[in-house]
């Protein structure tokens, strides 16, 4: 076996209380998101993915070759405890792959073998009468399972309140769909927060950590959705945000020599870019849904400059307007500029038909009163159905 990267970390055998790390005799049961390194790989603890911990599991080259193993797969296996001056324990033996045999994880697709297709299935977000915010989303920019999805925000906008309400509209309709945050860069209480509230896996980095810790939580985010769209699921990410995620790129990419305005290495673009392209949907089955927030409006050229490059990159495309938020009006969301591409292949005619009714009213208002009045409107029906029927009788 490879010899471990030395360190004065010394396992002193206790278990995280979760589950994830166990004793059986002289050696311990181990479970976790494996990470792929130039050399070894590490196979992590899902909720603490962006540090490196003593609990963390050692597994050799030779071994990643011989069982075919991919960066994100859950690994359950057996590993031994670290001997002196090694940093991790070690894996003796893979047990289980994603939950399947070593043998049947072999066979899996690639995922970038497999058919992209449009997002054809819509993913219903209206749940309560009162949450407005999924309720409009459903009415002007729907979002389908494979979609690739940029929500547009200004700072204070309520995009973190957006997101935790496309979650929650998500657990509800679909409690088999796989949701996972990715949060990056972020304030602590916020992770907290998103944490309490959110019926999904939260992988985060704060803001005070290093830029490829940062990093680090996405590429292992993404992997681990892929790996599990790879089976056949379907995977939604919610990720806040590309503009922070392609700022710590910017930190930790080797020099291109070139610099953009606001001193941004166009290299730092391509993994960020990496991450937001790989939402599609497989004819095979499966699907990866992204949605993703981007920053404007900060005042930063670079932040400008990362958000004009990810511009028409998505194919839904949500835009949150600081004018409506000065004016407390939530969801801030400017339903002229919002929208998604193909939405033919998302409603049925009847709904197609209502929304495009939508359309044609909203247009004969300014930005603002467009927003005010179908909020107005939808505070008074229940559901987005009666909504568009008395939508259809005033018209």
């Amino acid at each position: 076996m490879t010899d471990q990267p030395d360190s004065g970390q010394i396992y002193n055998g206790s278990s995280n209380g979760n589950g994830q790390t166990f004793f059986t005799g002289e050696t311990i049961g181990v479970s976790g998101v494996l990470e792929v390194l130039p050399d070894y790989g590490v196979i992590r603890q899902e909720e603490r993915i962006s540090e490196d911990l003593p609990k963390d599991v050692y597994i050799s080259q030779s071994q990643i070759k011989r069982f075919s193993l991919r960066m994100g797969d859950l690994i359950t296996g057996i590993a031994r405890p670290p001997k002196e001056g090694e940093r991790y324990l070690s894996l003796l033996k893979v047990e289980r792959v994603d939950g399947m045999s070593p043998e049947d994880a072999r066979k899996r697709p690639n995922f970038n073998k497999l058919t992209p297709v449009f997002p054809d299935e819509i993913m219903h977000l209206e749940t309560e009468q009162e949450i407005l915010s999924t309720r409009l989303i459903d009415l002007v920019a729907p979002i389908g399972k494979g979609q690739r999805a940029m929500i547009v925000a200004p700072p204070k906008a309520g995009k973190t309140w957006l997101l935790q309400d496309i979650a929650h509209g998500l657990a509800k309709n679909y409690p088999k769909i796989t949701l996972m945050v990715a949060l990056i860069g972020e304030r602590p209480e916020e992770v907290t927060d998103m944490r309490r509230k959110v019926k999904g896996e939260v992988f985060a980095s704060n803001f005070d950590e290093p830029a490829d810790a940062q990093t680090r939580v996405a590429e292992i985010t993404l992997e681990r959705a892929k790996r599990l769209a790879e089976k056949g699921e379907d995977v939604v990410i919610l990720m806040d945000s590309l503009t922070r995620l392609a700022r710590a790129y910017n930190l930790v990419v080797p020099p291109s020599g070139r610099t953009l305005s606001g001193g941004f290495d166009p290299s730092a673009l391509y993994p960020p870019k990496h991450f937001f392209g790989a939402a599609r949907k497989f004819e095979e089955g499966g699907s990866l849904t992204i949605v993703a927030t981007a920053l404007v409006e900060t005042g930063s050229k670079m932040d400008d400059v990362i958000f004009e490059e990810f511009k028409g990159t998505g194919n839904m495309e949500l835009r949150l307007d600081r004018n409506l938020q000065q004016r407390r009006v939530f969801p801030a969301i400017d339903i002229k500029a919002s929208g998604t591409r193909h939405e033919e292949h998302l409603y049925s005619k009847v709904e197609l038909d209502a929304v495009f009714k939508l359309r044609r009213m909203v247009d004969l208002l300014d930005d603002n009163q467009a927003t005010e009045l179908v909020l107005q409107r939808l505070r008074k029906t229940k559901t987005n159905k009666e909504f568009l029927e008395t939508l259809h009788k005033a018209m």
